[in-house]
């Protein structure tokens, strides 16, 4: 795992017809994270979303048990909170990837698991 530089982009430039041709492969990755890596694992656009993907499940993996484990605080603050939270950096992902654009997810998108 890589922690990258704050405002510096996993991905220095994407190529202009890479973003065109994996577009959707890259909107797709903040819903099935896995998707770019059997059908685009050549795309440095596609990659790039696919690693932004895979941290959003694993932060709603985190959320969830935390969530489960700890009474009362957990249940009726941290998983819907922290839900919700998941599901606003999605759609701004989401967003971003429509866009053409690699901006890195708020909190978490500093991050590089997938290379």
């Amino acid at each position: 795992m890589v922690v990258m530089e704050p405002g510096r982009p996993f991905v220095d430039e994407a190529d202009q017809a890479d973003i065109d041709k994996n577009k959707g492969i890259a909107i797709l990755s903040y819903i099935i994270f896995f998707i770019p890596l059997l059908a685009a694992r050549d795309s440095k656009y596609a990659m790039y979303h696919a690693n932004q993907g895979l941290l959003l499940f694993l932060a709603a993996i985190v959320i969830n048990i935390v969530g489960a484990i700890i009474p009362l605080l957990g249940w009726l603050i941290i998983t819907p909170i922290g839900n919700l939270a998941v599901l606003v950096f999605a759609v701004l992902g989401i967003i971003n990837a429509a866009k053409g654009e690699l901006k890195p997810l708020p909190l978490i998108g500093g991050i590089q698991i997938l290379k």
